[in-house]
């Protein structure tokens, strides 16, 4: 059964994450499709501003608005993900009362906080909840509000009116892209301005990103990058953005690897 567009451009999509660049012959290969097929695709997608088409394949553009679905960003980089979020959990001491926000890359921070001991985690991720349920041994707040499905975060005016009521020593939220020009942001305004309230009521931002944020912006901004108390990333972070960083005062916090 062939696939249909959304799904190819799921594929192409991903691969572009991972590649920066995606071949015509190389895709219709792994998508079982013709050459004529997938530059009808890059052409659409470059229509619709997700690529740029260039000599036998295309590129990312520069503002990336599309977002890959939860689940299926939960296969990138997953060892460097987790040797972030341990980095992370090591910046908390018992008796803290942390945020952790939606995202792939924070959702690894909950095992490695079974451990601490009398700390409130208060989240506006589902799937952070729910993990949280079943081995965190803290206090643990629901942020309500609207659900947005794909993603699987609640945001929105109750979110926000909830969060006014709280404060946290740290929060730990996870960024889209992270450039010199755009700052710190997010594929969508709806996780953009939860994550900045957030931001609001803790004491400390730490934000989490892993080697391929450095140098990309997407959609909606989310706070310049000297808003950032720390950045945590993995082992693969290129040489240039620790210089950058250290320039800017911004303490660059580098994982070990698992």
């Amino acid at each position: 059964m062939s696939l249909s567009y959304e799904e190819r451009k799921a594929v192409i999509m991903e691969s572009l994450e991972k590649e920066e660049k995606v071949q015509v012959r190389m895709m219709a290969s792994l998508l079982q499709v013709s050459d004529e097929t997938i530059r009808r695709d890059l052409d659409r997608l470059e229509k619709e501003g997700y690529v740029k088409k260039v000599y036998g394949g295309a590129v990312k553009t520069k503002i990336h608005s599309w977002e890959l679905p939860f689940d299926e960003k939960t296969m990138i980089n997953q060892k460097e993900k987790q040797a972030i979020c341990k980095a992370a959990t090591a910046l908390v001491k018992d008796g803290d009362i942390i945020m952790i926000g939606n995202g792939t890359t924070p959702l690894d921070m909950v095992p490695y906080l079974a451990d601490k001991y009398d700390i409130t985690l208060i989240t506006h991720s589902v799937p952070v909840m729910l993990g949280a349920m079943d081995v965190f041994k803290g206090r643990v707040i629901f942020i309500g509000g609207e659900i947005e499905r794909n993603q699987k975060y609640t945001s929105g005016p109750l979110s926000e009116r909830m969060l006014e009521m709280l404060r946290a020593d740290k929060v730990f939220i996870c960024a889209g892209g992270i450039s010199v020009e755009n700052g710190i942001t997010d594929y969508d305004i709806s996780g953009s301005s939860i994550s900045r309230k957030m931001m609001d009521r803790a004491e400390e931002v730490i934000v989490l990103a892993d080697h391929s944020k450095f140098g990309k912006a997407t959609f909606a901004h989310m706070c310049a990058l000297t808003e950032a108390s720390k950045i945590i990333t993995d082992h693969l972070c290129p040489e240039e953005w620790k210089t950058t960083l250290s320039e800017r005062g911004i303490k660059l916090i580098v994982a070990d690897e698992i």
